[in-house]
Protein backbone atom coordinates (compact mmCIF):
# COMPACT_ATOMS: atom_id res chain seq x y z
CA UNK A 1 0.00 0.00 0.00
CA UNK A 2 2.67 2.20 0.63
CA UNK A 3 3.81 1.58 -2.67
CA UNK A 4 0.86 3.19 -4.10
CA UNK A 5 1.44 6.37 -1.63
CA UNK A 6 5.23 6.75 -3.30
CA UNK A 7 4.45 6.07 -6.61
CA UNK A 8 1.11 9.17 -6.16
CA UNK A 9 3.12 11.46 -4.13
CA UNK A 10 5.91 11.43 -7.03
CA UNK A 11 3.58 11.84 -9.45
CA UNK A 12 2.25 15.32 -7.99
CA UNK A 13 5.47 16.56 -7.22
CA UNK A 14 7.35 15.57 -10.50
CA UNK A 15 3.90 17.50 -11.71
CA UNK A 16 4.99 20.56 -9.75
CA UNK A 17 8.47 20.34 -10.65
CA UNK A 18 7.73 20.07 -14.20
CA UNK A 19 5.24 22.98 -14.36
CA UNK A 20 8.35 25.11 -12.09
CA UNK A 21 10.81 24.26 -14.94
CA UNK A 22 8.40 25.13 -17.84
CA UNK A 23 8.72 20.91 -19.16
CA UNK A 24 4.91 19.76 -18.65
CA UNK A 25 4.14 19.97 -22.17
CA UNK A 26 6.90 17.02 -22.78
CA UNK A 27 6.45 15.34 -19.91
CA UNK A 28 3.77 12.27 -19.47
CA UNK A 29 2.46 10.64 -15.89
CA UNK A 30 5.59 8.20 -16.31
CA UNK A 31 8.12 10.75 -16.58
CA UNK A 32 6.17 12.62 -13.30
CA UNK A 33 6.69 10.00 -11.21
CA UNK A 34 10.56 9.06 -12.06
CA UNK A 35 11.30 12.48 -11.72
CA UNK A 36 9.45 12.73 -8.31
CA UNK A 37 10.40 9.58 -6.96
CA UNK A 38 14.43 10.81 -7.85
CA UNK A 39 14.04 14.26 -6.88
CA UNK A 40 12.34 13.08 -3.69
CA UNK A 41 15.41 11.10 -2.62
CA UNK A 42 18.17 14.60 -3.63
CA UNK A 43 15.56 16.96 -2.14
CA UNK A 44 15.37 15.06 0.95
CA UNK A 45 19.63 14.07 1.02
CA UNK A 46 20.06 18.14 0.64
CA UNK A 47 17.56 18.16 3.64
CA UNK A 48 19.23 15.74 5.86
CA UNK A 49 22.44 17.19 5.26
CA UNK A 50 21.73 20.36 6.18
CA UNK A 51 19.69 18.82 8.76
CA UNK A 52 16.55 20.24 8.08
CA UNK A 53 14.07 17.46 7.83
CA UNK A 54 14.39 13.56 7.50
CA UNK A 55 14.26 10.94 4.87
CA UNK A 56 11.09 9.09 4.89
CA UNK A 57 8.80 11.30 6.96
CA UNK A 58 6.18 13.43 5.21
CA UNK A 59 5.78 16.89 6.45
CA UNK A 60 5.64 20.31 4.73
CA UNK A 61 9.03 20.59 4.32
CA UNK A 62 9.81 17.02 2.95
CA UNK A 63 7.13 18.21 0.64
CA UNK A 64 9.28 21.68 -0.66
CA UNK A 65 12.68 19.85 -0.55
CA UNK A 66 11.30 16.76 -2.84
CA UNK A 67 9.81 19.36 -5.22
CA UNK A 68 13.54 21.19 -5.09
CA UNK A 69 15.11 18.20 -5.40
CA UNK A 70 12.78 17.42 -8.33
CA UNK A 71 13.55 21.14 -9.85
CA UNK A 72 17.15 20.56 -9.78
CA UNK A 73 16.52 17.38 -11.60
CA UNK A 74 15.08 18.71 -14.19
CA UNK A 75 17.23 21.56 -14.45
CA UNK A 76 20.04 19.44 -15.19
CA UNK A 77 18.35 16.92 -17.21
CA UNK A 78 17.48 20.71 -19.40
CA UNK A 79 21.62 21.55 -19.51
CA UNK A 80 22.39 18.28 -21.00
CA UNK A 81 19.56 18.06 -23.21
CA UNK A 82 20.85 21.41 -24.51
CA UNK A 83 24.43 20.96 -24.43
CA UNK A 84 24.57 17.46 -26.72
CA UNK A 85 22.24 19.17 -29.35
Amino acid sequence: MYILYWIIFGAIVGWIASIITHDNARMGLIANIIVGLIGSAIGGAIATLCNLATIGSFSFWGFVFAILGSCILLWILNWFRRKHR
